[in-house]
């Protein structure tokens, strides 16, 4: 199949798993596009059957923001048309969905068919969707999509109860590359971080608010009154300040590191015995489930679509959010005791193994099949 794939080429999310799957898709022989506005942090190196098409934005004087909504759907058409496209396959709804419609229709008064799947994320129906300005439009677009993947039992509940959906949503979980996410041997990394045998915990996060890393320090700060640890924060966004300034109040820069963005964060969930993520809202937890995979267990918050991905008891620790107190606790537990962590570890890899990245592919295969199959113009 020639797929042509939407996403944002950031560190978030929707924008890692997007370009994964296309990699993965090209591995298989498939011949991918990524259409966006900037080479995905993923796609680090030249793959064969991999090819990116940028989207131009350019500032006018009439304009406060460039329109990249036009923009984007000038290259869908363009790009469509010239590649011979047989899908398309736009990732969170906000706004590729809805571009995505455009696109089809302008595609129609030409006579040619593209068939749209939409995959939603998470924060595109749980926060930014549920806003009046979006909605309207979202929920549209949805409902026009020629398919509808949603990446966790509880992200489909969510878009079921908060939007008029009239389409039916097929669950294709979030994966894990076994090739690149494994536990390997770092110990001198290791030993340069934690020299004296301390735990090491870490986060990884668009330190946004509904992450909760204020959280994640406070967990830290009673986990090491009782452990000596270090923590590894990975990641940067808009509440980095105040958590460095938080950092200071209680006396612990020495112990905490700020990482900011990590390309290898592989290498760092090696050196890791335990993972945090306290957050509001996770529609499936992806970061977890890389920590998981490198044997690292999880103290999390038990919200949307984490009770799915980390097992109460068995893979790490689950609290309601925002109870600190709970998740500490769990972790001295965890970190106390070798051999109930080793357990922990060997749990977490086999829960991670289910979601392998050599499992989803086909689901996506077989769904692109299944709509291209399908043909409804709308």
């Amino acid at each position: 199949m020639k797929i042509g794939i939407v996403c944002y080429p950031t560190f978030g999310g929707s924008g890692v798993i997007a370009t994964e799957l296309g990699k993965g898709l090209a591995s298989k022989g498939h011949q991918v596009h990524f259409i966006t506005y900037r080479t995905p942090v993923r796609m680090d190196s030249f793959q064969e059957n991999v090819f990116y098409h940028e989207v131009p934005t350019h500032d006018y004087p009439l304009f406060e923001h460039a329109p990249y909504e036009t923009a984007l759907t000038s290259k869908l058409v363009d790009v469509i048309n010239y590649e011979k496209l047989d899908i398309l396959h736009v990732h969170y709804a906000i706004p590729h969905a809805s571009v995505a419609y455009m696109a089809k229709k302008i595609l129609l008064s030409q006579g040619r068919y593209i068939p749209v799947v939409t995959t939603l994320h998470g924060t595109d129906i749980t926060l930014v969707g549920q806003n009046a300005s979006y909605q309207p439009v979202v929920t549209f677009s949805i409902n026009k999509s020629d398919g509808v993947t949603a990446v966790s039992d509880s992200l489909a509940k969510d878009t079921y109860n908060h939007f008029d959906i009239k389409k039916d949503i097929q669950v294709i979980p979030n994966f894990i590359d076994f090739k690149r996410f494994r536990k390997s041997n770092k110990d001198h990394f290791k030993k340069a971080i934690a020299p004296n045998g301390e735990r090491i915990l870490t986060h990884v996060s668009n330190f946004r608010k509904v992450k909760r890393v204020e959280d994640v320090i406070h967990i830290f700060k009673a986990v090491y009154d009782k452990v000596p640890s270090k923590l590894l924060l990975i990641g940067d966004g808009p509440e980095r300040q105040p958590l460095e300034q938080l950092c200071r109040e209680i006396g612990l820069c020495h112990e905490i590191r700020f990482l900011g963005k990590q390309d290898a964060v592989e290498e760092l969930l090696a050196i890791s015995d335990l993972f945090l993520m306290p957050s509001e809202s996770e529609s499936f937890g992806l970061a977890a489930l890389e920590a998981m995979a490198c044997e690292v267990p999880v103290i999390s918050s038990n919200t949307g679509g984490i009770p799915e991905v980390n097992i109460q008891g068995k893979t790490g620790f689950l609290s309601d959010v925002g109870n600190v107190e709970e998740m500490a606790v769990n972790a001295v537990k965890l970190l106390s005791d070798d051999d109930l962590l080793n357990q922990f570890r060997k749990a977490a890899f086999e829960q991670a193994k289910r979601y392998d990245i050599a499992h989803i592919l086909p689901m996506y295969e077989e769904f692109y099949k299944h709509v291209i199959e399908t043909e409804v113009i709308q």
